[in-house]
């Protein structure tokens, strides 16, 4: 097992600019992810960690040894690919032991550290067959045994799980969170799949543009996002983003959206009248209320998908699209109206030049006027 740090690293592909300068420190037997949309870096970054690119600036520690310069075999790490990268003509159990063999391990070493593998990931009655014979999680459970037969400092997984279906994606990630609970190696994980990122993660990277957005553990993230980006892509569906100003109500502070809804904000927040506001609501925080309650909002509905344990509805609240996820089973037509409900306790609250989240309680005088 191993620490992590990365200090303003740095890459550039001739003049453009990839990663702006990133700084992460990854503690011994911590599972990291990282997580952002197509094109952030999150897969340049890991193949640098990997040495499978060359840093442009900044360092790499591993275990406290600088490796930007140590070829990859020499930085006692194992890759996890998105395409498994297993040899077709050999069995199961000789792709799990290519490495050993290439080593010049004996044969009692390499066929120990195969059954080990095997056991913990129920390899076992797969052994003598080849990579064809497999189905496709059955190939991703025998590269994830390959790296594992390595016995490394670090796994290092880039978005292993994205060919396959939605079903055996989600077996797989209870599989390598099991992993990593027995094996309590140090694993950094890329994908662009937030699902996966918030049920595995001891803590979350979500990169941007060649930047760190924020560092966090899920719920951290989920709860205290620190800027819009993070806001939207966090939560699935997506959190309501609104925009607006600040007002006075009758009884206390509201937002007012663009559309004329009003919704209320915490009690205390000292508003400036007019101040431009962007209003955050995640869709599971609406409630659903009796018509005519004083602080409530109608909303017209669009769209009902209902999923069996949910219901996701789909309005328009003023002009503004809002969806809402419900426990309970929505019977209404589109063109009817929902009357909603807010606890403005679990509002969010953005500046809309920014982007930053605004903490509760603090005066939008000095953050928005």
């Amino acid at each position: 097992m191993a620490t992590i740090a990365l200090r303003d690293v740095k890459k550039f592909f001739g003049h453009h600019p990839v990663l702006h300068g990133i700084s992460l420190d990854i503690a011994d037997g911590e599972f990291v992810i990282l997580v952002g949309p197509s094109g952030c870096g999150k897969s340049t970054l890991l193949r640098m960690l990997a040495g499978l690119e060359d840093i442009s600036e900044g360092e790499i520690h591993i275990d406290e040894r600088v490796v930007n310069d140590m070829a990859p075999k020499e930085r006692d790490i194992a890759m996890v690919f998105q395409n498994y990268a297993l040899y077709p003509h050999m069995t199961v159990a000789e792709n799990m032991a290519f490495s050993l063999r290439l080593a010049g391990a004996p044969r009692a070493q390499k066929d120990a550290a195969v059954n080990r593998a095997a056991e913990i990931l129920d390899l076992g009655p797969l052994l003598r067959r080849y990579p064809r014979e497999l189905s496709g999680g059955q190939r991703q459970r025998v590269a994830m045994g390959r790296a594992i037969v390595r016995d490394p400092q670090v796994f290092l997984f880039d978005e292993p799980l994205s060919n396959l279906d939605a079903k055996l994606r989600v077996s797989m990630r209870t599989e390598i969170k099991a992993l990593h609970q027995r094996l309590g190696t140090t694993m950094v994980y890329v994908t662009h799949d937030q699902i996966e990122a918030m049920t595995m993660a001891d803590r979350i990277v979500v990169m941007n543009g060649g930047k760190v957005e924020q560092v966090g553990a899920p719920l951290e993230l989920y709860d205290r996002p620190a800027n819009l980006f993070v806001a939207a892509f966090i939560g699935s569906p997506s959190m309501n983003l609104l925009q607006g100003e600040a007002a006075r109500g009758e009884g206390g502070p509201v937002f007012r959206a663009k559309g004329g809804a009003t919704l209320p904000l915490p009690a205390g927040t000292p508003v400036v009248p007019g101040a431009p506001l962007v209003y955050g609501i995640r869709p599971e925080h609406l409630e659903l209320a009796e018509p005519g309650a004083a602080g409530d909002a109608a909303a017209e509905i669009a769209v009902v998908e209902p999923t069996g344990s949910e219901t996701q509805v789909f309005m328009k609240l003023g002009t503004d699209d809002l969806v809402g996820v419900f426990r309970e089973r929505i019977a209404d037509r589109p063109g009817t109206s929902l009357t909603l409900r807010v606890d403005p306790a679990r509002c969010h609250l953005f500046d809309p030049t920014s982007g930053a989240r605004i903490a509760p309680g603090a005066s939008t005088t000095s953050v928005l006027s």
